[in-house]
């Protein structure tokens, strides 16, 4: 998901994934990120920010992870996000259901 923060002027890359925490994946947050900067940044917005909300992480894990310092990163469960942040997000539910469907069901949608 992308967002942009309007007060802060920058961009949110936020990464879903209902399982325990990978390396790899914060090397695809970093890919995310990297195209936001080339594609939609521009000079006075603030350095993008990724946040990958994980079901579960290893903090020993992630803190050893290739490329967790490269970029401004977050890696979160989504029980332990601020609730200002969990307001401003979908329902923990929605995401779950929303990771779920299939293309068929995508069609479907209003």
């Amino acid at each position: 998901m992308l967002f942009f923060h309007v007060e802060q002027l920058r961009y949110v890359v936020i990464e879903l994934k209902t399982g325990k925490f990978k390396p790899e994946y914060l090397g695809q947050l970093g890919f995310y990120v990297a195209l936001v900067d080339d594609k939609l940044r521009r000079p006075q917005h603030a350095d993008t920010v990724g946040l990958l909300l994980v079901a579960d992480k290893n903090n020993a894990v992630v803190r050893y992870s290739p490329g967790a310092h490269h970029t401004p990163t977050g890696v979160a469960s989504y029980d332990l996000l601020p609730p200002a942040v969990q307001a401003a997000l979908p329902s923990e539910a929605a995401l779950a259901e929303a990771l779920e469907a299939t293309p068929e069901d995508e069609t479907s949608l209003p």
